[in-house]
């Protein structure tokens, strides 16, 4: 299901700011992106949020408005209009870059009415743990969609099309999730919280066949207006397992072509995601998390970190076919909900360890390709100002060496607690080899096969400036600086 290596970039973040022009200048970047060795691109949703404008796209308020009606305060979405951005998804179609399009199947937010809905209040956070009694509660429910008008669907949303909130209009001081009466919190989710089912907002009922029916046919819809090429499933360990492979399968079957899928499954827990897997059936790819995870810790413990460990418990480890691998995300980037910051010298070392190696299916993150700017309140209470370096130059460079060189054979030299290296010996089509050497510590050198006797190797990344010449066998004591990365390729090849 991903491409033959293939790289996927986030073209986003969540302070991107709210002027309407995210989809304008992707279409302007797109074609420099695929000449850099893009081959992917995620987006963020295109449908309208609850919030409108701002909205990051995540408090889904109406997914039949992408940028086209009057609803929550504004036409277009925080990214643009609808005809922006079909022109970007035709843009990078014409570039030869595939569009993922990011789907949220979790909850809906904003409602136009409340309704009186009787529902039991439960303990946020244990889903077994009722703490009252059945009452009548006041519920925002009622999608009435009034800008849009029936245009597309004619569903209006009540609160029989989810099974719980987190707000009782009645009594608005109440902590509680209420479980709707004659509903149930969804099996095969996280066990996070009891039953990690709830997350926000109105949640959809997965079992009411309106609910089924109306997602199903939003995905025809979807991909008759936007001809995207596959999905990024958000808040998947809230909604029942099974759900994504019918939900996916009905859209493959539906537009006559395969749909790309992966999932964001956000848990450092190996086993869960091996679970939903299981449950899926491998059809929705996840990011990896624990990966994410070692990275944060790596570069926070310095050279007191066993690189040897940089990949234990990861999925890109257990299962490298179903592992998109990452380095950050709107979601763990400063000041956001799963903040796990990985620091910015260890940047360089992680994309290098997902770009240039041949398990997993590797996503560059905006932020970290083009840095960004931005101040939000932090979990102090207080407002700080982010600064976040762009890592576009040495990112370019690993990306022309995976295009270039990242082929054949792959062999590890993770000996040492703080010096790792890697080769690639290449394949007839692309010949040449590749050596990665990196440290978290000292500076360091391993002795590597690149399979090219007698050969000039030169480090592209530029840390280095003296050439290394291999042996009579096609081996050579590869360099590094200390806390950096180097890749050696050979000198005749590299303009």
């Amino acid at each position: 299901m991903a491409q033959l290596n293939g790289v996927m970039m986030q073209y986003f973040h969540w302070y991107i700011p709210p002027d309407g022009n995210l989809w304008n200048e992707f279409a302007e970047r797109v074609q420099g992106l695929a000449e850099a060795g893009i081959t992917s691109v995620w987006l963020p949703p295109a449908y309208k949020g609850t919030a409108g404008g701002y909205d990051v796209g995540y408090g889904v308020y109406d997914m039949f408005d992408l940028g086209e009606f009057d609803q929550k305060g504004s036409v277009r979405t925080k990214y643009g209009t609808k005809e922006e951005y079909i022109a970007a998804i035709k843009a990078a179609k014409a570039a030869g870059v595939r569009v993922y399009a990011d789907v949220v199947l979790n909850h809906k937010l904003g409602a136009d009415e409340a309704e009186d809905v009787e529902a039991t209040p439960y303990n946020p956070d244990d889903r077994h743990q009722p703490i009252g009694d059945m009452q009548t509660i006041q519920a925002w429910t009622h999608f009435t969609f009034p800008g849009r008008q029936g245009k597309y669907s004619t569903l209006e949303w009540h609160w029989w099309h989810f099974d719980a909130v987190d707000y009782n209009a009645y009594n608005d001081g109440e902590n509680a999730v209420y479980l709707f009466k004659d509903k149930k919190f969804d099996d095969n989710v996280d066990l996070e919280k009891g039953a990690f089912d709830y997350l926000m907002g109105c949640d959809l009922d997965m079992e009411h066949p309106e609910v089924r029916g109306e997602l199903k046919y939003w995905g025809e819809w979807f991909i008759d207006t936007t001809d995207v090429d596959g999905f990024r499933f958000d808040a998947v360990k809230h909604v029942k397992a099974g759900f994504f492979p019918e939900w996916l399968n009905h859209c493959r079957q539906y537009a006559g072509r395969d749909l790309f899928a992966v999932g964001e499954y956000w848990s450092y827990e190996i086993e869960a995601l091996h679970h939903f897997i299981d449950i899926t059936g491998g059809d929705v790819l996840l990011f990896d998390a624990p990966l994410h995870y070692n990275f944060c810790v790596a570069s926070t413990q310095g050279n007191d970190y066993d690189m040897r460990q940089i990949f234990d418990n990861t999925l890109v480890q257990h299962q490298p076919a179903l592992a998109v691998t990452l380095v950050d995300n709107h979601d763990s980037q400063p000041l956001q909900a799963l903040e796990s910051v990985v620091e910015s010298w260890f940047k360089p070392l992680a994309y290098a360890l997902i770009l240039l190696r041949n398990e997993g299916y590797p996503c560059i993150f905006y932020a970290d390709y083009y840095g960004a700017h931005y101040k939000d309140k932090g979990r102090d209470g207080n407002e700080h100002e982010i600064w976040l370096d762009s890592h576009q130059w040495i990112i370019d460079k690993f990306l022309y060496a995976r295009q270039t060189y990242g082929y054949g054979d792959q062999y590890d030299y993770f000996d040492h607690a703080n010096t790792l290296g890697w080769t690639r010996l290449g394949d007839e089509e692309h010949p040449g080899g590749m050596a990665v050497v990196l440290s978290n510590g000292a500076e360091g050198s391993k002795y590597m096969e690149v399979g090219r006797p007698n050969c000039t190797y030169i480090d592209i990344t530029e840390h280095i400036s003296e050439p290394i010449t291999t042996n009579d066998e096609g081996w050579a004591d590869f360099r590094c600086n200390a806390g950096s990365v180097s890749v050696w390729v050979p000198q005749q090849s590299e303009s």
